[in-house]
C-alpha cells in the first residue's frame, strides 16, 4: 500500500475501503504521523476549527443489569453487594441538582434492569421532564429498546414512539461495542446482535429521533473488526443521516471480568487510541462530529485526539460511574475553563453546543 498516495486520494474525495482502514489502524512508527495530519486536515474541512462541548450531567438510574458483559465493571446482579436502583425521589433529586448546574442535557446511562418495562422507561422520562423542563434528554440504548419490546410484547417501533412521547430527545448509540457478532458472542453475549442494533438505530432515524454512534475498542477485536464496525456506521449514515457524532470509547480493562479471565488484553495502547480517532475521521466521510471521551482517555491524550481528527470535547459530565467503576481515574467533572486552556493550546476556539450541535451564545465558560 502506498500510504502517501492513499492519503492524497482520501483528501481528494476517495472513499476508503474496509481493508484499507484496517491497514491504517495497524500502522506503527513514524508512518502514523501523516495519517494524523491528514485526519486533522479532514476535520478542518468537515467541522471547521471550533472545538465544541455540551454542558451535561450523567445520571445513573441503576447498576442492576441483565447483560453483565465481560468488558464492564459496572453492572450487578440483583442482590449483589453494591447493587442499586434509584426510585422516583432519588431520580428527581439528581435531576434537580443537574438543573441547578444549568445543564442543557441530561444523559442517562444505566444497566438494563431485567424488570424494567416500557412503562418503567416512560415513568423515568416523565420524572426527568417534570423536574427539568426544557432540558434535552439523551437516554437509553438499542438494547434497552429491544428489552422493553420483548418484555411488553410490542414492536421496537412502538417502544421508540412511546419513549419519544414521554420526553426522549435523542437515543444513545451505545450497546454497539463492536458490531461483529463473532466478537459480541465473546464480550457481550447477552446483548442484542448486530442486526437488531442496526434495525433499531435505523428505525429511530426514520422517526427523526437522532442518535449517537459509538465504538468500544481495545478488548478482543481485530483491526478488521473495527473497520467492519465503522463501515456499518457509514452505511447507516448514508441511508439516514441520523447520527449526530461518533463517540470512540476505549476499553478500560481494570476491574472487568474479560481482562481478569485473560480473554482481553490490557486495553488499547495510546497509538491505537489516536489511530482510531484519525482513521475514523478519514473513513467516516459522512460524519461531521467526532468526540473525545476525556473520562476514559485522560486530558493529555484527549488533546492529542483533538489534533488528530476529533472536534468535540464531549460534556462536562459531572459523573461517569461506568468508567470510574471499571478503573478510569478522572471520570468525574471537567470544567470548561480547563477545556478552554486545552483549546487555546491547540490554537482553536471553544464553544458550548446543544446535544444536536447548535452553538450557544455567550462565553464558552458560562
Amino acid at each position: 500500500m502506498d500510504l502517501c498516495q492513499l492519503l492524497r486520494d482520501i483528501g481528494g474525495g476517495y472513499r476508503m475501503t474496509e481493508p484499507e482502514a484496517a491497514a491504517l489502524l495497524d500502522i506503527r512508527g513514524r508512518d502514523v504521523f501523516p495519517i494524523l495530519a491528514a485526519a486533522d486536515d479532514m476535520r478542518e474541512k468537515k467541522a471547521g476549527n471550533i472545538i465544541t462541548y455540551v454542558r451535561n450531567q450523567n445520571i445513573h438510574i441503576t447498576n442492576i443489569c441483565k447483560n453483565l458483559c465481560g468488558f464492564c465493571g459496572f453492572g450487578k446482579s440483583p442482590g449483589d453487594d453494591g447493587a442499586y436502583c434509584n426510585d422516583r425521589e432519588e431520580i428527581e433529586k439528581k435531576v434537580a441538582l443537574a438543573a441547578e448546574r444549568n445543564v442543557t442535557e441530561i444523559c442517562m446511562l444505566s444497566g438494563v434492569h431485567p424488570d424494567f418495562t416500557i412503562e418503567s422507561y416512560e415513568d423515568i422520562l416523565a420524572w426527568v421532564t417534570r423536574a427539568a423542563p426544557g432540558v434535552h434528554i439523551h437516554a437509553f440504548s438499542p438494547d434497552e429498546v429491544a428489552h422493553a419490546s420483548e418484555r411488553g410484547g410490542i414492536s421496537t417501533i412502538e417502544v421508540l414512539e412511546r419513549m419519544r412521547n414521554a420526553g426522549l430527545g435523542s437515543l444513545q448509540g451505545t450497546a454497539a461495542e463492536i458490531l461483529v457478532d463473532e466478537v459480541r458472542s465473546v464480550i457481550c453475549p447477552n446483548k442484542v446482535k448486530t442486526g437488531m442494533w442496526v434495525q433499531i438505530i435505523r428505525e429511530a432515524h426514520r422517526m427523526k429521533i437522532p442518535t449517537t454512534a459509538t465504538i468500544m475498542y481495545g478488548s478482543y477485536e481485530t483491526a478488521m473488526d473495527r473497520a467492519r464496525h465503522l463501515s456499518i456506521l457509514r452505511e447507516i449514515q448514508d441511508e439516514t443521516g441520523g447520527f449526530t457524532e461518533l463517540v470512540p470509547l476505549t476499553y478500560i480493562h481494570t476491574g472487568t471480568p474479560l481482562y481478569r479471565q485473560g480473554i482481553a488484553k490490557a486495553g488499547a495502547t495510546g497509538m491505537e487510541d489516536i489511530l482510531l480517532v484519525a482513521v475514523s475521521r478519514l473513513f467516516l466521510d459522512n460524519f461531521k462530529n467526532i468526540q473525545v471521551s476525556w473520562g476514559k482517555l485522560g486530558l493529555k491524550m484527549s488533546e492529542l485526539a483533538l489534533a488528530s481528527g476529533a472536534n468535540d470535547f464531549a460534556g462536562t459530565m459531572f459523573a461517569d460511574d461506568v468508567s470510574r467503576d471499571a478503573g478510569a481515574e478522572s471520570a468525574e467533572y471537567l470544567d470548561p475553563v480547563i477545556m478552554e486552556r486545552i483549546a487555546k493550546d491547540l490554537g482553536r476556539p471553544l464553544r458550548q453546543r446543544t446535544t444536536l450541535y447548535h452553538l450557544l451564545q455567550g462565553t464558552c465558560t458560562e
